[in-house]
């Protein structure tokens, strides 16, 4: 009972604290000046996947034993499968049952479809190469993840280079730190934007443990929950994100968010990863590259025609569980 409490406590609290935050960020990308596109794919994505990165800093730089950096090396994978598959799967299931809500006459996506095709391009450019790394062993392989890091800054330059809005992002709600101001003090956005996301931390972790005692309560395989159930609760709060800006009818925020944390998740933790671990693949590894390379040229396929019915979006979310019944089968018959 004390698991399923603090379960469903640290739920709400990432879905609370999520509210603050990209009311915060909002407000934060137009003290800089940002569009809306900028605001998701690099200040809303980088708060958000600020947590499952450090986790992975911590599992691999000060793990002590194999089985601990291992899982920081899983992290890496399974943080772009998720974003990739269930994330898209979720905006998409959610433009299309809130088209009424928010007042459209159909279910097409209204994003800039040519900048996210591009993006699907970059990232798989990039997880290509990260994933090609985990299949040989070299001398010099550690000193590659400065090359990743390299293409995350190249990735944020270009970005930021760019602007563009939408009229429904044009209208922001007000800050809810400074509700009765028409143009909020910079420090109470910094100070709403930092506090929810300290929140979204704390919580992200707790949730993370619990999903952890109650694989254990029920028996599930370890390696089951580290690689299956664990990336999909620290991916929680881009999802999170990306339906309250459904809701709201800012769908080009919500897949900017995905896209950025997407992009931050194929470089950061990697380079983590290659700085203190020999970055070799197993099978479950090298079939979640796989699955996420097939899910990221279908995206790139739907964003590339230029007029994506949110209900297409929602196929790609059977490629998790692929990957679960691969897991599931895999370490059940080891030999």
């Amino acid at each position: 009972m004390l698991i399923a409490l603090w379960f469903l406590l640290s739920a709400g609290a990432i879905y609370f604290a999520c509210e603050y935050f990209v009311n915060g960020i909002e407000w934060f990308g137009r003290k800089l000046s940002l569009g809306a596109t900028a605001t998701g794919t690099v200040l809303a994505a980088f708060g958000t996947a600020l947590p499952e990165s450090a986790v992975t800093f911590v599992a691999v730089v000060f793990g002590k034993t194999a089985e601990q950096k291992d899982i920081g090396v899983g992290a890496a994978l399974g943080g772009p499968l998720v974003l990739a598959t269930i994330a898209y799967a979720v905006v998409g299931l959610a433009l299309w049952r809130n088209r009424r809500r928010i007042k459209q006459a159909d279910c097409i996506v209204r994003v800039e479809h040519r900048r996210l095709a591009r993006d699907q391009a970059w990232f798989l450019a990039i997880f290509v190469v990260k994933c090609g790394l985990g299949l040989i062993a070299f001398a010099i392989k550690p000193w590659l993840g400065v090359l990743f890091l390299a293409a995350y800054a190249m990735y944020v330059w270009r970005e930021l280079q760019s602007s563009d809005t939408a009229p429904e992002e044009e209208e922001l709600e007000p800050l809810k730190f400074q509700p009765a101001a028409l143009d909020p003090a910079m420090s109470r956005v910094l100070l709403q934007t930092v506090l929810a996301l300290l929140v979204i931390a704390f919580a992200s972790h707790t949730f993370v443990k619990q999903i952890e005692a109650i694989g254990l309560a029920l028996q599930l395989s370890p390696h089951l929950v580290a690689l299956v159930l664990s990336p999909v609760a620290t991916e929680l709060p881009e999802t999170v994100n990306a339906l309250i800006w459904v809701r709201q009818g800012k769908e080009r925020l919500a897949l900017a968010n995905i896209s950025g944390a997407m992009m931050i998740q194929a470089t950061i933790p990697s380079s983590f990863a290659l700085f203190a671990t020999p970055w070799l693949f197993d099978a479950p590894l090298m079939v979640a590259g796989a699955l996420t390379a097939i899910a990221i040229v279908y995206l790139w396929w739907l964003f590339r025609r230029g007029r994506v019915d949110a209900r297409w979006l929602a196929p790609v979310g059977l490629l998790y569980a692929v990957f679960a019944a691969f897991v599931s089968w895999h370490f059940r018959n080891p030999g």
